[in-house]
């Protein structure tokens, strides 16, 4: 007879919907070949992480002990009221309106560990297993993994250089009517800036037009969009859109997510939610299962950067370095890939990616030579199969997302280089194969 440390343990369904997660394995990689310079990774520049701003926050956060006491304890589940009020001031700034007219108060504003936190609860709070969710493809894989991990179907509608193609989502969604699913409808999700993987800018056009389908097909149930604005203010140069959001005039069908992970530092990790009125109740109970509310003191250090005036100088630096690494990426693009045929890339406004795609002979997933050869030569990148919901077999294969957030700019040159003769090298030896064949 077995002891109880031999038997084994019975996993939830749920837990099996979320093993083999993609990032797990580019860490893996990057911890085994730590020489290797990382175009995978979606850090921020170290070199943008605000030391001194945050030490002279925390300074002022405790500064008499009764300040540093409110700090220091439990927070409420929706966050600091403090920082809310705050928030309110900064989004009617990027909306260009008055508080006023945003036509919402604090209380329809959540704050989160980050932006990615929201993607959860909003997946955990609004979809069943089997319900669908219509996304772009490509799409943050990361979602794609929420998506999965609650069992929902996703439907993918294709893309081009100004976003989801409204065109595409209105004929699914009346393809999934004809199929008497439109029951089954939840949701649909738009990076709205500077996509993560692609680094394309939903056009101000098709944002409207993506509110009023989902209102369209809003039959028996409201239809939502959950609008993922974390690369919004890394905008470097190009066109300067409004919200998903506004277009939503009845503030009752986009949820709003946005974080300063990005901007200001992943490791204090605050993000925030606008939600619909009749949304706040059901979000705060799930968050509130999870962690009580997010951590108070670090929202005190944001409600204090944004009070003193010091976020917005240090956004416009974080803007000029980004905005350097991503002209560095592009002309080295151009310097060593413009001979080989069949590679485009992306030229992308903002955010911190650019998209490329080689010719579909040439694979890039990880378990395809294109990948193991970019290893050997001492550099990463992502797949850019695993940016696309659904089957793995419908997916494209022959794209990657390559990201000059970590890298300073001479090494972002080397790794473009390094990359190339990747290809170069993977396609030479394909084009062998076949001759000798």
């Amino acid at each position: 007879m077995k002891t109880p440390a031999e038997l084994p343990i019975l996993m939830s369904q749920r837990s099996t919907l979320t093993k083999d997660l993609a990032i797990s394995f580019l860490m893996q990689q990057g911890v085994e070949n730590p020489d290797c310079l990382s175009l995978a990774a979606g850090l921020v520049d170290p070199e943008t992480l605000p030391v001194e701003e945050t030490l002279r926050a925390a300074q002022q956060v405790l500064a008499t002990r009764e300040s540093g006491i409110r700090a220091l304890q439990y927070g409420t589940t929706p966050g600091s009221a403090q920082l809310r009020s705050e928030l309110l001031t900064y989004f009617a700034d990027l909306e260009k309106c008055s508080t006023e007219s945003l036509g919402i108060d604090a209380s329809q504003m959540i704050l989160t560990t980050g932006s990615q936190q929201l993607l959860s609860l909003v997946c955990e709070t609004l979809l069943d297993p089997g319900d669908i969710c219509l996304v772009a493809g490509p799409t943050y894989f990361v979602f794609a993994g929420n998506l999965a991990g609650v069992g929902a179907r996703t439907v993918t509608i294709p893309s081009d250089d100004q976003g989801m193609d409204p065109a595409a989502l209105d004929h699914a969604l009346e393809q999934i009517a004809s199929m008497k699913e439109l029951h089954r409808v939840k949701l649909i999700y738009a990076v709205s800036y500077y996509d993560n993987p692609s680094g394309v800018c939903l056009s101000t056009s098709r944002r409207e037009q993506i509110v009023e389908i989902a209102k369209k097909w809003s039959r028996e149930h409201r239809i939502l969009v959950l609008e993922d604005a974390a690369y919004r203010e890394l905008r470097y140069d190009g066109e300067e859109h409004p919200s998903v959001w506004s277009f939503d005039q009845e503030r009752a069908n986009v949820i709003y997510t946005q974080t300063f992970s990005k901007t200001f530092s992943p490791g204090i990790r605050v993000g925030f939610g606008i939600v619909p009125k009749d949304l706040v109740t059901a979000i705060c109970e799930r968050k509130g299962n999870e962690d009580f509310g997010s951590a108070h003191f670090n929202q005190k250090l944001i409600a204090t950067v944004l009070r003193s005036g010091e976020y917005q100088g240090h956004l416009a630096k974080v803007r000029d370095g980004y905005r350097l690494k991503r002209d560095a990426m592009l002309a080295a693009a151009q310097k060593y890939f413009s001979d080989l045929p069949g590679v485009s890339w992306v030229h992308p406004k903002g955010g911190l990616y650019v998209w490329m795609t080689l010719p579909e002979s040439l694979e890039s997933g990880f378990d395809r030579p294109l990948f193991s050869q970019a290893v050997k030569h001492g550099v990463m990148y992502v797949p850019g199969e695993l940016c696309y919901a659904g089957p793995v077999e419908d997916r494209p294969r022959s794209q990657m997302r390559l990201s000059y957030g970590v890298l300073p700019v001479d090494l972002i040159d080397e790794a473009m280089r390094r990359l190339a003769d990747a290809v170069r090298e993977t396609q030479s030896a394909r084009t062998s194969n076949d001759v000798s064949s």
